[in-house]
This record gives C-alpha cells, structure tokens and sequence, in this order.
C-alpha cells in the first residue's frame, strides 16, 4: 500500500532582482508502507530540500513550491500550518543531519525529548519522564536517566545521533525521514546508527526514506534507489537492479569512484570529473552533460524524459549505459 505519492514536486528561491534558483524540479516518487526508499546524490542535488518541503518546513518568504505530497490520502501542502503540526512528528518525523545545530544547546536533552511526548501523546510528568528515559535506552544511550539531564553538548556526536532518532521515533511515526544520519560520525558509530534505523523499521513497521551520498549505505539499508541530479531523478530502480547494471552515466560514475576491496593496489579509482555547478539547466538538454563521459548530439536540446525500457528501472538518458547481459 502507497503511504506517501510525492508528485511532480518542485522547490524554487526566489529573491527580489534575481533569477529563481530551482532546487527541485518534477521530483516524482513513492513510498510504500515499511519500505526503505533511498534518495541518493551529491550535495547540492536538491535530497535535503526534498525533505524538507514534505515536512513543511521551508521558509514561507521566497520559496515557490509547486506539486503534491500526498500521505496516507491526504495532499501535506494543503494542510494549515497549524494541521501540519499534528501529522508532523506523529505520523511523519525527520532525523535531521547536523544533531548539534537541530538540538537547543540551552534545554537539557530530557526536555527536548519529553516535549515530542507531551504534544503528540498527551503523557505529563514522570510518565513523561520514564517514557523519554526508555527511549533513550532503547536507542543505546547508557545510564539514560542520567542523560536526559544533560545538555547537548556534554554529549558526544553518536550520542547526540541517538538521542535524535529517540525524538524521531517517540511517537512511532508512519514515515521517518533520515537526513544523512551518519554524517560526521566515525566508521563504529554509522555501523551502530544504521543497525538501530534497521531494528526500529522492523520493530514498529515504519516506512524510512534514507537520504545520503553514501552508496554502502544504500546497498545495506534501501530497498528501492532514487538518483537525483540537478533536482530531478534520473534514475529509479530497486537496489540489486540498480547496483547490477545502472543505467545512467552518473549512476556508473558515482559506483564507479567507490573504492573496492577486490581491486587490485594499482588500480585507479575513476572519479566524476567536474562539480555539480558545472550543469546545463534541464530546458537546455541533460543537466549532466558537461561532466557526462559518453555524451552525444541529442543531449543537447530537449530535456531527456525518464525511460522506462526496463520493467521497474527509469532512467533519464539518451545514451544509456550499455551490459553485456542487456
């Protein structure tokens, strides 16, 4: 069953005298219940503002949102900001990326966590308190109690992590939203981090949209990929398909710089030459030309359209990359 259908979705900021940036451009995909979805990309392809705008949580001052995010048959940018509220953090949570700027430095971890269970499950006082002490135990946080008295800072970066995913998944939410959750964590950390994001999916039946660079996080946690480039998806496919045989140029590319245990000490990696500025826009041809490796006459012109050739596999190219086994 379909949980969250984002259609069409797009994102612009726009500022008096300028030309509006679109971060976001007819981003379409679906989310089914306890489902992993991955949206993959480098930064600057538009994942974060994605999430953010099905959380409602983009400036209402220059920003031009456009398509729908329908959850659970109900379309959230239609939603009052006052209705929002209600679905977020209840039915719909987010793990932001940066814990240290997303917790208050001046409210003790307790409060913060208590807050989420006093506003969206109507728990006061030391229920409250024994609630926010056994989440924090089931996210791994030793001597919980002790814990919820202490600020943010005098918690180290997994720990802040945990206690995050603790506020996230207080309510036991339909959707949870991960935001590059191990980013600046070391390589212990992101293996427990993910871990835990596995038990809680399967614990309460939650339905995850991971976002990240990292494609060993992909192929550990994602059961369907979305490849965003330039604010727009220019390939979709389940993860095997995907990691098999991608089809798109950038696809290949971004699995093609990931470093290999099997290969050989001389071997080369074959990085994505260029930055994601260097893009042409999508009226123009493929955003992903300029960097492109196998590029052709008809990239430049008319956008490509996603091609879906192969069941269950879209791509948005006009060369795609070619298998022995297609």
């Amino acid at each position: 069953m379909t949980l969250l259908d984002v259609q069409d979705l797009s994102v612009a900021f726009v500022r008096r005298g300028e030309a509006a940036v679109r971060a976001v451009d007819g981003v379409s995909f679906t989310v089914d219940a306890g489902q992993v979805v991955g949206l993959v990309g480098e930064s600057g392809c538009g994942k974060s503002v994605t999430s953010l705008a099905i959380m409602g949580l983009l400036p209402r001052r220059g920003v031009e949102l456009g398509g729908k995010a329908v959850f659970d048959g109900t379309d959230l940018f239609g939603l009052a900001p006052r209705d929002m509220r209600d679905v977020r953090g209840k039915d719909v949570a987010m793990i932001f990326q940066d814990p240290l700027s997303s917790l208050n430095p001046v409210i003790p971890i307790g409060l913060q966590v208590t807050e989420v269970l006093k506003r969206h499950r109507g728990m006061k006082g030391d229920a409250a308190g024994r609630e926010a002490a056994d989440l924090l135990d089931r996210v791994g946080i030793p001597d919980p109690k002790r814990r919820l008295k202490e600020y943010p800072h005098q918690l180290s970066g997994g720990m802040r992590q945990r206690a995050l995913i603790a506020m996230a998944v207080a309510c036991r939410p339909r959707l949870l939203i991960a935001d590059e959750p191990t980013t600046a964590l070391d390589v212990t950390i992101q293996a427990q981090i993910l871990e835990l994001l596995k038990d809680l999916v399967h614990e309460f039946g939650t339905a995850l949209i991971m976002i990240t660079h990292d494609l060993g996080v992909v192929a550990g946690m994602c059961d369907t990929v979305n490849v965003l480039y330039s604010g727009r998806i220019i390939e979709t496919a389940a993860r095997r398909p995907l990691f098999a045989a991608p089809l798109h140029p950038y696809t290949h590319g971004l699995l093609g710089s990931i470093p290999r245990l099997d290969a050989l000490e001389s071997e080369p990696l074959t990085p994505i030459r260029g930055s994601v500025r260097d893009a042409l826009p999508w009226a123009s041809g493929c955003a992903f030309q300029p960097r492109c490796d196998r590029p052709v006459e008809a990239c430049v012109g008319a956008p490509p359209e996603l091609d879906a050739t192969f069941t269950g596999h879209e791509y948005r190219c006009v060369n795609p990359v070619r298998h022995s086994n297609d």
